[in-house]
């Protein structure tokens, strides 16, 4: 039964992945002060009568840090790019010169900059959550298998621990994340 144990390992370790993975992608899509494509990426456009994200209809670029630039495949989703980035909740105003439209990126406040560190805070948090309770369900199944009598009580102790260590590397690597997201957050 050592490969239920490699298998549980296994699976935690790539749940724990993804949960680092999610706050990776949430903590692109803030605004920090610095033009990113990915700033774009929750922003949907009605293409032909389906919501499709704005990159999947045109080429989002960044040519400054204060600058994005959105290039339509088709002329006629000008209007429809603008209206999206409009109707969004970044506070973006996007202008368009009939070709591209192009979106200045504005400086952040230092009461937005504090605000926008909680939320990060609250995001890596919640990773961290998610993190512990994978954890904790790789435990319980571990502890079903060895009350089933699948394992034994030293293979169970040698997979919590192994477990545990994964949980920790994985917090240090959401806790890296998050500092990194702050100092870029605070930077001027």
């Amino acid at each position: 039964m050592i490969d239920m144990v490699e298998e549980t390992k296994k699976d935690a370790k790539h749940r724990m992945e993804l949960a680092v993975e999610n706050l990776g992608g949430e903590l692109a899509r803030l605004r920090t002060g610095k033009a990113t494509p990915a700033l774009l990426d929750g922003i949907t456009v009605n293409y032909y009568g389906s919501n499709m994200p704005i990159k999947q209809v045109a080429n989002v670029s960044a040519p400054d840090p204060r600058l994005l630039v959105v290039q339509p495949w088709e002329r006629s989703l000008l209007g429809e790019i603008e209206k999206a980035i409009l109707k969004s909740d970044l506070g973006l105003n996007p202008t368009s010169d009939g070709i591209v439209v192009r979106i200045p990126i504005p400086t952040l406040t230092e009461e937005r900059r504090l605000a926008l560190v909680k939320l990060v805070k609250k995001g890596g948090e919640e990773s961290k959550v998610a993190v512990r309770n994978i954890r904790r369900d790789a435990n319980e199944k571990l502890k079903k298998a060895e009350k089933d009598h699948q394992i034994s009580e030293d293979e169970l102790h040698r997979a919590q621990d192994k477990i545990q260590e994964m949980t920790d590397e994985y917090s240090r690597k959401i806790d890296a994340t998050l500092t990194a997201k702050e100092k870029e957050i605070m930077e001027i």
